[in-house]
């Protein structure tokens, strides 16, 4: 059968993001892309990664002519996770174009799971739910024998039944990823992704993933896809994936999707080792778990395999909100792993979020002191969003009106009753930044102070920005100050 793949992410619609400039491409769609492709379909990206809009699917659909279109979203990347009421917009026009166009239309997101209905009624054939590409293959091979076919016997869909959706038995999820093919990389244009990255870094980075699911269960965090499970590719897997991609284009640096990277000590040993063997010299970025890199036989392994930054999900700098978000984690573990990265020449990010349920000014306080003793490389901040899903979704449901998801990643909208009104967190976030990056700039005048034989761009870059943030940091305090008392 004739399939045409989508997704319903538009870098352009999310200015945040365009701004920042680091596109990566669909890496869970070019996953059942070389699913249906092994089962011997043809199949094809309409990319709508540096689309001005959804309606640009109508032309490609006429060039096309699939039997199916399947608007299958990036799972592994967090921007879709996000659930932005812009994207959904956007996927709700391209079920519409699908199905115009007289296509069988399939859905597989974060957002159609949390949102079946919605996306059933604006015309969604089916929505898969869960993992998706064993799902998905059985469809084909059932509307390709059947175009009027009973999908409600296949396990992992939703579909609608005189107005109401109805679930199909659940589809157990693939306990050996290493059995899937190769994602379908030379199925999508990768050009304009190393364009932009090049033009705005100076290098090329792509993603890739070692594993599946995350096995801890933090209160906010929504995994609709693989809930609680984890499943790792084998480390051999993942050598080769980097090895062929180096063989077929010239990029620097991998960003390591997965929600946990490196769970296991044994396995990044063997995945160090491998990289050396195969002389694979590639900088890499991961997100990881606090408690996880206060461990030297994590850190070691990571650092020897070439990892150049690490996200750590630090939330909080006040152990009443870690415990309250059932982060599993202390503010020691937080100490001790950006001590242990930094002597292995690692770079560290925290991610923080304000506003969460029993935040008050002290809580604050200690995550801006936090941040400020440790200074990591980079920081960044969010207030706590709701997903459905959560328990902390459920605690706060009653409180949320209309606007239900964030318009795009920069929107910051606080959508329930926080200590704070939701002015006061959007400048907190302005504020931490200043803050931040004023210390890092005193901290550059003062290296380079004791050692003016180590000027480079970076430190001068950094001693010289303390000029605008200092200031700006103490206007953005006086203006707090105001909303704290409001």
């Amino acid at each position: 059968m004739k399939i045409l793949f989508t997704h319903s992410y538009f870098l352009r619609l999310d200015h945040k993001q365009w701004k920042a400039a680091k596109p990566y491409p669909p890496l869970a769609t070019l996953y059942a892309m070389a699913w249906l492709r092994q089962q011997g379909h043809d199949v094809s990206l309409h990319d709508t990664m540096f689309a001005t809009g959804p309606d640009e699917l109508r032309s490609t659909l006429k060039t096309r002519r699939p039997d199916i279109l399947v608007i299958y979203d990036d799972g592994f990347n967090w921007l879709t996770k996000m659930c932005l009421s812009t994207m959904q917009d956007a996927a709700f026009e391209m079920v519409r174009s699908g199905k115009e166009a007289g296509c069988q239309v399939l859905v597989c997101s974060s957002d159609a799971s949390d949102h079946r209905l919605r996306y059933l009624k604006h015309g969604a054939d089916a929505i898969i739910l869960g993992e998706g590409e064993i799902t998905l293959g059985e469809i084909v091979e059932a509307i390709g024998s059947d175009p009027d076919a009973d999908l409600g016997a296949i396990p992992g869909l939703a579909l609608l039944e005189e107005d109401q959706v109805v679930l199909s038995p659940p589809r157990k999820t693939l306990r050996e990823p290493d059995t899937l093919p190769r994602p379908a990389w030379d199925l999508v244009d990768l050009s304009p992704y190393e364009e932009m990255w090049r033009a705005h870094h100076g290098y090329w980075s792509l993603n890739l993933v070692s594993s599946r699911g995350c096995p801890y269960s933090c209160t906010w965090c929504a995994k609709p896809i693989y809930g609680d499970q984890y499943f790792l590719h084998s480390p051999e897997r993942v050598v080769e994936d980097v090895a062929w991609l180096k063989d077929h284009h010239d990029f620097e640096h991998v960003w390591f999707c997965d929600d946990i990277f490196g769970l296991r000590a044994d396995w990044l040993e063997t995945f160090a080792d491998g990289l050396k063997q195969r002389r694979l010299d590639i900088r890499f970025m991961i997100q990881a778990r606090v408690d996880l890199l206060a461990r030297p036989e994590i850190v070691d392994p990571l650092a020897r395999a070439g990892l150049d930054t690490v996200w750590m999900g630090v939330e909080s700098g006040s152990q009443k909100i870690m415990d309250a978000m059932a982060k599993g984690i202390t503010v020691e573990q937080v100490r001790e792993a950006t001590r242990l990265l930094k002597n292995a020449g690692v770079r560290v990010a925290f991610f923080l979020q304000f506003g969460y349920l029993g935040e008050d000014k002290q809580d604050i306080d200690k995550t801006i002191n936090l941040v400020l003793e440790l200074l990591p490389d980079e920081i960044g901040i969010s207030v706590s969003y709701p997903l459905p899903g959560t328990p902390f979704f459920d605690t706060v449901k009653a409180q949320m009106g209309q606007k239900t998801n964030w318009t795009d990643s920069g929107d910051l909208a606080l959508m329930y009753q926080g200590t704070f009104s939701p002015q006061y967190y959007r400048r907190l976030h302005r504020y931490v930044h200043r803050r931040f990056q004023t210390a890092r700039g005193l901290k550059s005048l003062r290296s380079l102070a004791r050692n003016p034989g180590r000027l480079n761009r970076s430190l001068l870059r950094s001693a010289a920005a303390t000029a605008f943030h200092g200031p700006a940091a103490l206007v953005e305090g006086l203006r707090l100050k105001r909303l704290e008392k409001a």
